[in-house]
């Protein structure tokens, strides 16, 4: 079973993206490799006008149909996460929902995860190991998650016993105290496996409502290779359960005008639906330009692979509008975990054990946030040449495959 890892790491700051997607290369089978040109709209696609209705009441409605709705958690797109953190601040939102599943929690830590949404007396320290300590370097890094996990806390206090939210923790359990080698963490890079098992044992085998925070290419029907991505695992068992609405990527981006974009007359937020509109009629990679994967022979590839080959309608069921494109802005990282020497020493040690050819200094990484603060607007990372990583993903590969038939 193969692991799919959305890596369109935004960049927070030059240092930092850099980190986290070389990082990810070690854990990685497909990375969306950002290329501008071959995003840009060409021949009009068939299908009707996407009608744009307000996101929040449409979210919510949807929960009266389905039992989770999934949502591309921003991955330091801080539109996106505002927009999830006033979903959740909405006073129907816990009438609707039991559980929130995210991409950044390490499930060895759930029980302290669960007493602190419960509100028991948890020392922040210790239940910010949930985020910080997962497989993804980003997670640690990001300012959305020392918000959510505190706000559900907060919400939760203002309801009854039998109203309150739960979070889970979908990342697999990975304990870096016990993590020496490269091998170690090879043993933790199924994490599409890890996010289903979730989601099948704590939510749709208990017919919960769910929303789903995490990366899209975690979250769309029918994509992934091998045994598919974690909403594709678990809908061999429960179809028709999950509603999957997306990010535009980078769609409609590079406009002379605001005035010349399709959305310029849609509401802020907007939620559209994709089946049988010109949208939805839209491929992959009119989002997202193609990814870097690894066959069942370790061999690299560097295209969609088949069964992502589809309209988007196929993928997901709606798309989310949250204002211009070109204007999205770049989350930025907070002083507490900047200056925090420590972890950022052990988030080195982690990147450099994931094969990271070199990390720099801290002194080095806390110049590049004061330089990445000069401009808050999201700029789309330029990433390197990709062919240039392909030894090091086959191989990568190669000790998965190793590490998973020791364990057999």
């Amino acid at each position: 079973m193969r692991p799919k890892i959305q890596a369109n790491l935004q960049k927070i700051n030059g240092t930092h993206y850099r980190l986290c997607f070389l990082a990810s290369l070690f854990l990685m089978v497909v990375i969306p490799s950002m290329s501008h040109a071959q995003m840009q709209p060409q021949a009009k696609p068939t299908g009707s006008e996407p009608t744009p209705e307000p996101a929040v009441p449409a979210i919510l409605a949807a929960f009266d149909k389905y039992e989770v709705v999934g949502i591309p958690e921003g991955h330091g797109m801080k539109d996106v996460d505002d927009f999830i953190l006033s979903l959740i601040r909405e006073p129907g939102f816990s009438r609707k929902v039991n559980d929130i599943a995210v991409e950044c929690g390490n499930s060895l830590y759930q029980p302290i995860l669960d007493r602190y949404i419960a509100g028991d007396d948890v020392p922040f320290a210790e239940v910010r190991k949930v985020w910080r300590n997962t497989t993804q370097p980003m997670c640690g890094m990001s300012g959305f998650f020392e918000q959510l996990f505190p706000l559900v806390r907060a919400i939760n206090q203002k309801l009854p016993p039998g109203k309150r939210l739960r979070v889970l923790a979908g990342d697999p359990p990975i304990d870096w105290d016990q993590v020496k080698s490269s091998q170690d963490i090879g043993k933790f890079s199924d994490r599409d496996a890890s996010i289903a098992s979730v989601m099948e044992r704590e939510v749709l085998s208990k017919h919960r409502k769910a929303l789903m925070l995490f990366g899209n290419f975690h979250l769309m029907h029918g994509a992934g290779v091998g045994a598919g991505n974690a909403v594709t695992i678990y809908e061999k068992d429960y179809p028709n359960r999950t509603f999957i609405i997306s990010d535009l990527g980078n769609f409609d981006t590079g406009l002379p005008t605001l005035s010349s974009s399709l959305f310029a007359s849609w509401p802020v937020p907007s939620l559209a639906r994709a089946k049988g509109t010109s949208l939805g009629a839209l491929g992959l990679g009119r989002f997202y330009p193609p990814t870097v994967w690894t066959d069942n022979d370790c061999n690299v590839h560097e295209e969609l692979p088949e069964n992502e080959q589809k309209p988007m309608a196929d993928l997901v069921d709606a798309f989310l509008y949250l204002g211009p494109q070109d204007l999205r802005l770049a989350e930025p990282m907070p002083a507490d975990i900047a200056l925090d020497g420590d972890y950022m020493t052990e988030s080195t040690r982690r990147m450099a054990l994931m094969g990271m050819p070199g990390a720099g200094t801290l002194k080095e990484f806390d110049q590049s946030i004061v330089a990445g603060a000069e401009s808050p607007v999201f700029v789309e990372p330029k990433l390197p040449d990709l062919k240039a990583y392909f030894p090091m993903i086959k191989q990568n590969c190669l000790d998965r495959k190793s590490s998973s038939s020791a364990h057999q």
